[in-house]
């Protein structure tokens, strides 16, 4: 199976496990609230991060319908993060996966209720005992998601990119940091959730942490390139946004071409922390190659 299937195959396995943890809504006063959640999860996308989450899963045996809730609270999470980014406080976007974003759709109250709401019902999910049977597990589940989205990781990032606007002090590390804080720290726990689940050594941990922190900068890297060189029709959001906005990113700092290589390294060196794990591996290998050839 190509790695495409492959991903096809675990966005379907996860929307099956998201349809039950969020039916469409029957005739509750608040149903405009979960038809926007619904809107939010179901508008497709590549649902990296719960890929990331089943592939790491297998590396150490995790019963796939425990896998699948971790994968798809997480999934919640980037999901609610996606309706406040796209904001008018936020990014101020119009699309998102080739649709109106939820405040488009809906109203601006009803896409910042769905992306609370969202976000809780990830932690729900996490600290059920279906998600495992040991208490222990579920509570570094949640610690770990929280850490990853919140002040010191996602959310920190955002409001560090939004700082960083019309900045021209910023350099490479400095977007380096906000890249690792914003999109990479849940990437990495995206990884790193799996081993949680499957009780793996601190070492295992370890090496899923960095092949996930160089394929979420790489992954972001592209997505830079994707902005500045890509066209509407293919990316599904609106392109050319962050020159428009004067942000400082990577293409502003190294150029297009330059960005692209660096790219193409990281994707390189997160294959190399792979290498105790074998041929079970070659998922999450094809993942981080993958990426950086993206169109969308």
């Amino acid at each position: 199976m190509s790695l495409t299937a492959e991903i096809n195959a675990a966005a379907t396995i996860v929307e099956k496990t998201l349809e039950t943890i969020l039916p469409a809504p029957e005739h509750q006063p608040y149903a405009q609230l979960i038809d926007a959640m619904r809107y939010a999860s179901f508008s497709g996308g590549k649902r990296l991060r719960p890929y990331l989450c089943l592939e790491s899963s297998k590396l150490f045996g995790v019963d796939s319908a425990r896998a699948r809730r971790a994968a798809a609270a997480i999934e919640l999470v980037h999901c609610y993060s996606l309706i406040h980014d796209d904001l008018p406080a936020m990014d101020n976007a119009n699309l998102r996966r080739g649709k109106p974003t939820v405040h488009r759709q809906y109203d601006e109250a009803t896409a910042i209720l769905a992306g609370d709401a969202l976000q809780a019902l990830a932690f729900e999910i996490m600290a059920e005992s279906k998600t495992h049977d040991d208490p222990f597990v579920r509570c570094e589940l949640v610690a770990g998601l929280a850490k990853a989205a919140g002040m010191n990781g996602m959310c920190g990032g955002q409001m560090f990119d939004m700082l960083a606007n019309h900045n021209p002090n910023l350099d490479a590390p400095a977007i380096t940091r906000l890249q690792r804080m914003k999109t990479g720290a849940m990437i990495a726990f995206a990884c790193e959730a799996g081993a949680i689940l499957g009780k793996a050594s601190q070492q295992a941990r370890s090496s899923l942490s960095a092949y996930a922190n160089d394929m979420g900068l790489a992954y972001q890297i592209t997505d830079d390139v994707l902005d500045a060189t890509g066209e509407r029709t293919a990316t599904g959001k609106d392109v050319k946004q962050d020159n428009a906005n004067g942000k400082v990113t990577f293409v502003s700092i190294m150029g297009v071409d330059v960005a692209r290589a660096q790219a193409a390294r990281l994707s390189e060196q997160a294959v190399s922390h792979l290498s105790d794990f074998g041929a079970a591996a070659d998922g999450l290998r094809a993942t981080a190659l993958a990426l950086i050839n993206r169109k969308s």
